[in-house]
């Protein structure tokens, strides 16, 4: 089974900030960004469940290159994605995130 994705009101942000800053430190380092989360993406899709659950309902899925994690929850045919940030910022940032 294949799981919709969607993605919370401040997943645009935290993927434009990142993107930003990478590009910033090199060109083309933030489409490198953007292709790592992609890639993390399509796994979460095809399997959500096999991730870990970090918080209440809420898994994670850290990316390879990067130092980011994905948070996500599954709701039967969905997955939501709450938030994509660096994993040096403070937990309250995405444990608190629904939409």
């Amino acid at each position: 089974m294949i799981y919709r994705i969607a993605f919370g009101s401040k997943v645009e942000a935290d993927l434009m900030e990142s993107y930003d800053y990478y590009e910033q430190q090199l060109n083309g380092l933030g489409a490198e960004f953007l292709l790592s989360v992609e890639a993390v993406l399509y796994q979460i899709e095809r399997s959500p469940l096999h991730f870990q659950k970090v918080y209440k309902n809420k898994r994670k899925v850290n990316l390879k290159r990067f130092p980011f994690g994905i948070f996500y929850v599954v709701s039967k045919e969905t997955v939501l994605i709450l938030a994509i940030i660096h994993l040096t910022r403070d937990p309250k940032t995405w444990k608190s995130r629904k939409k």
